[in-house]
């Protein structure tokens, strides 16, 4: 016996979403039914009867209509969506929605007569590309800045410094204080981590909240002081934003470093150089090696924004939870690498606050995806398969050592890389890339400056360096 057709309509909605509307024919929500029923005499257990045996009046006795009807319309539903995506094509996303709520549909079905259901469903969007030649893009310049070497043998000269005890002045910037202190808000309620015991903190701007570090200056040994801060407006924690707050210090010790003198032995000591001459010579070179990395990110990323700006795309809700997901994920990794009890950290209600913060970034990168999709489709631009049959064998290669390599994962990680290079290097001829000077920054007043540098850095009242990030690589190192 043929299966009476389905009748089926598809109307567009917006953010990718499709809504399928279905006109099921009677028989078939009939013939739903009785094989629900069916399935249930095979299945259920009752006294005096054989399974199988249950007589159909006593199932719907013992069972309920209801559970029936909801065992064969959901049955209905899946078999019915399954041939309306085949039929008509459609590759979704995610499970399909009943329009209007299962429920409310639940309680209209009647096994004897049509049933009319839309159900809805997120798609892959289409995206076009109004423009892909004669775009415009900035891009800042990167310049090496050879005062940027002195830096970092500074940085590797406070790293192997000897802390020397001082107890015959008062603290001073560039010091070591070890203090004990307790904070409060101005109502007099406890700061949640405002407090610490026999704690070093490097009297330099920017590693406290905007008074802290100022208020320690000039303490002696033994002295206590109540310092008066005020967090931040975009200080981490909300709750502490803008607040005044009290902080009771007692400067415990005081210690000062012994910098090494800048000789041979210093970069045989902070290096694998032999000499400084070797020393300046090296950072110099990895300085400008990092100067023209970045330079050429910066004409990628403004390349890819441009782009972005022509494009014209609906991101459906799907695809921007499962990047939302993704970078929760990353976040979490990055953190259990950090040795991080991640389980306890990751409560729902941070991982909540995560993914609301997150949504614009979610959007970005789905932006940049769909945007070099658009672009290798209009302008038909792809990788050859011999390229990354060459580029697959050359990593192999490199990769000989390394476990758990998946040679498909591998293939496709390949084969993404080499297409946005060739997308990159497209834009890069079709385009112009006007590249400005980095603006000057106009310094602003001290405490300013101070609650700036606090924000970047990221530091909360209680949070300083501990000893194992201290003890970094030799090495100088060049900043990303």
């Amino acid at each position: 016996m043929s299966v009476e057709a389905l009748k089926i309509n598809t109307n567009s909605l917006p953010d990718s979403r499709i809504a399928v509307e279905l006109e099921v024919p009677a028989k078939r929500c009939k013939a739903s039914y009785e094989e629900a029923l069916s399935r249930l005499s095979r299945s259920i257990k009752l006294p005096g009867f054989r399974q199988g045996k249950v007589p159909k009046a006593v199932i719907l006795q013992q069972v309920g209509i209801a559970r029936i009807k909801a065992t064969a319309l959901e049955s209905l539903l899946e078999t019915v969506w399954r041939e309306a995506t085949t039929q008509k094509s459609i590759k979704p996303l995610c499970e399909p929605e009943v329009s209007g709520g299962f429920e409310k549909l639940f309680e209209s079905f009647n096994p004897n007569e049509i049933l009319n259901v839309t159900l809805e469903t997120d798609i892959s969007p289409t995206p076009k590309l109004k423009n892909t030649k004669g775009l415009e893009a900035k891009s800042e310049i990167v310049s090496f800045d050879k005062a940027k070497v002195d830096d970092l043998i500074e940085q590797s000269q406070k790293q192997l410094a000897t802390l020397v005890p001082i107890d015959n002045r008062p603290a001073d910037k560039g010091d070591i204080a070890v203090v004990d202190f307790k904070g409060t808000y101005e109502d007099g309620n406890e700061i949640e981590g405002g407090s610490a015991e026999s704690m070093e903190v490097e009297l330099e701007s920017g590693q406290m909240i905007p008074g802290f570090i100022e208020g320690i200056i000039g303490m002696k040994i033994n002295d206590e002081k109540i310092l008066k801060c005020e967090f931040p407006q975009d200080y981490p924690q909300k709750e502490a934003r803008g607040k005044k707050a009290n902080f009771t210090v007692t400067l415990q010790d005081l210690k000062t470093r012994e910098l090494p003198k800048l000789d041979d032995a210093f970069a045989k000591q902070a290096s694998d150089k032999s000499n400084m001459k070797e020393l300046r010579d090296d950072l110099e070179k990895r300085l400008k090696e990092d100067a023209e990395r970045r330079q050429k990110i910066n004409r990628k990323e403004a390349l890819i924004k441009a782009l972005v700006g022509e494009l014209e795309v609906d991101l459906p809700k799907t695809l921007i939870d499962l990047e939302l997901r993704n970078l929760v994920e990353q976040t979490a990794r990055k953190f259990a690498q950090q040795g991080m009890d991640v389980k306890s950290m990751f409560t729902p209600e941070l991982v909540k606050s995560l993914m609301e913060s997150s949504k614009g970034e979610a959007k970005e990168t789905l932006q940049r995806k769909f945007a070099l999709q658009a672009l290798a489709e209009q302008e038909q631009i792809q990788v050859e398969e011999k390229e990354i049959d060459n580029k697959v064998k050359e990593l192999s290669q490199e990769l000989a050592g390394e476990k758990n390599i998946d040679p498909k994962r591998l293939r496709e990680a390949v084969s993404e890389d080499l297409l946005e290079d060739k997308l990159i290097q497209w834009l890069e001829e079709n385009n112009n890339v006007i590249e400005t000077s980095p603006e000057k920054k106009v310094k602003p007043s001290q405490s300013k400056s101070e609650a700036k540098q606090a924000k970047s850095e990221n530091k909360k009242p209680t949070q300083t360096k501990s000893k194992s990030e201290k003890a970094t690589e030799k090495k100088p190192k060049v900043e990303e």
